[in-house]
């Protein structure tokens, strides 16, 4: 084979540290903006954003040469410096850690509704029950005194 060809997605939940409600509306979508704009510059294709004032999720498109945590730190600390600046909020800050799960092709546009839709989804469900929920649906061990 000539060339190398990928596919992969990643979903991430990034949340802001100790989960407080520090992403305001009126400055949530620029946010989701600037995070977009930090994937594209580091070579990543955004492909959704979205969250509520605690956290966002991301779905993004990386190359074989990208390593997750590379990326995930890049993001988070452009981010902080972003709201810090932009938005004088020099409280900010995102969690140390973060859930991410491959997505496949076929799973995309829902990965992408959901995204889209998390406005409505936390009307039902806190952001602590939803992590659990994707961490129980991909299978992945955790720590329940991480939720506490």
């Amino acid at each position: 084979m000539a060339s190398t060809y990928l596919s992969l997605h990643y979903h991430v939940v990034c949340a802001v540290k100790n989960r407080i409600p520090m992403i305001a509306l009126e400055w949530q979508s620029r946010l989701h903006d600037y995070l977009g704009g930090t994937i594209r510059g580091l070579g990543g294709i955004s492909q959704g954003i979205g969250g509520v004032t605690d956290h966002v999720h991301i779905l993004m498109g990386l190359k074989a040469t990208h390593t997750l945590a590379d990326i995930m730190r890049e993001i988070k600390k452009a981010s902080s410096s972003w709201v810090h600046q932009e938005i004088n909020s020099q409280d900010f800050a995102w969690q140390e850690g973060y859930a991410a799960f491959t997505v496949s092709a076929s799973a995309r546009d829902g990965v992408l509704r959901y995204i889209a839709n998390q406005k409505e989804h936390h009307h039902k469900q806190s952001s602590k029950e939803e992590l659990i929920e994707l961490l129980t649906m991909a299978r992945v061990a955790y720590d329940p005194k991480y939720f506490e």
